[in-house]
């Protein structure tokens, strides 16, 4: 099968156990390299979890050379060419029964007491948290800010498949699900939490260091699980401030050109010659009639740099975009937007001229201003 066609077959990232750190790293599929890793120092809450598993595996380590020690020794002093007579029996042996009682029920005590702390510190929600609606899809994800309501209107700040956080503060993330069970985890920043129909589950995750981190699907959700990726942006809290600012107050920009307005008539009413549905009637714009729900929020798509919920990433995103519009299932298995084989290769490049245009002022583009993590 030919990759570059079809780019969800290329070869996973291998998984790789670092016994010594006790840590899990994925090589990305990303072309930046990414490194995802849950011994990430940089979230509070897989430092909890480091400092709880040091003493379970200290503890195990104890064990298990206590454990080996016994066996040898054991096997060594009572071998049968030492010893003709019939072993000692000690059924019965009241002190052994209760050591070999108690030292496992101290064991699990330990480790539920270790357990139980670490959980009463990383699952209460701060009071001054950042709050973040996620929703999953079949195969993407919708992050709502709502203590950031947009200027003028009723509605609140929203943003498909890229979540921009401020670096060094606690984000309360509360999942949900459309249609199916997925499961939402950026392992760099936290633990996962399952997106389930009709259930909302909050929980935490942060960093102290701005970056780009990579995150995923974790529950198998359909055709396109693998490719159901998405992109956290941590910002130092000055450029966040910025960017959630721009984004309250922003208006998609009007057309300038002839090819940005046949692509803003298109996008808004379709074309009823080439059987092409309106794009408005399943995508929102800020600022515009556009106000569909169906599918990730387009307000900022020039801004993004990624397409497909995190398939494709900077060039070959823009590469991309024309084969997406025409026919999205043919480069994504699953995707549910209906095609436009119809229109001309002028019309998809007028779309593709028109969703480019709507942009973030420079100030506040979160590409760029961060290292790829």
């Amino acid at each position: 099968m030919n990759t570059q066609t079809y780019p969800f077959v290329r070869r996973l990232p291998l998984l790789g156990a670092n016994l010594g750190a006790a840590s899990v790293f994925l090589g990305s599929a990303a072309s930046a390299g990414q490194i995802l890793s849950i011994g990430d120092m940089s979230s509070s809450y897989n430092r909890n979890i480091w400092w709880m598993s040091i003493a379970v595996i200290v503890m195990a380590i104890v064990i298990f050379i206590g454990v080996s020690y016994a066996l040898f020794y054991t096997v060594n002093k009572f071998r049968e060419d030492k010893h003709t007579a019939e072993p000692d029996q000690f059924h019965g042996n009241n002190r052994l029964e209760q050591l070999l009682i108690g030292v496992p029920v101290i064991i699990v005590t330990i480790i539920t007491i270790l357990a139980a702390r670490t959980m009463a510190i990383v699952n209460p929600t701060p009071t001054d948290a950042l709050h973040v609606n996620v929703t999953g899809a079949q195969f993407w994800w919708a992050f709502e800010y709502p203590g950031s309501p947009l200027q003028g209107t009723t509605g609140t700040v929203t943003n498909g498949n890229e979540l921009v956080i401020p670096a060094g503060r606690q984000i309360a993330i509360t999942v949900t699900a459309k249609d199916v069970i997925h499961a939402f985890w950026a392992p760099n920043l936290g633990g996962q939490r399952d997106a389930i129909p009709g259930s909302k589950k909050t929980f935490q995750i942060d960093t102290d260091r701005p970056g780009v981190y990579q995150g995923n699907c974790s529950l198998l959700c359909g055709a396109s699980h693998a490719n159901m990726r998405f992109k956290v942006v941590a910002l130092p809290k000055a450029q966040y401030d910025t960017f959630i600012a721009a984004a309250q107050s922003y208006k998609a920009p009007a057309p300038t050109t002839a090819s940005e307005r046949n692509g803003y008539n298109i996008f808004m009413q379709g074309k009823a010659s080439a059987g092409a549905a309106p794009c408005s009637s399943c995508h929102r714009v800020q600022g515009t009639p556009a106000a569909g729900a169906v599918g990730p929020d387009m307000s900022f798509f020039g801004s993004r740099n990624t397409l497909g919920a995190g398939i494709w990433e900077g060039k070959e995103r823009e590469a991309h975009i024309q084969p997406w519009i025409k026919h999205c299932a043919a480069v994504k298995p699953g995707c549910e937007m209906p095609p436009y084989l119809s229109l001309s290769a002028q019309d998809l490049g007028d779309l593709e001229a028109y969703i480019l245009s709507l942009k973030l002022p420079d100030a506040a583009a979160y590409w760029g201003k961060v290292p790829v993590r």
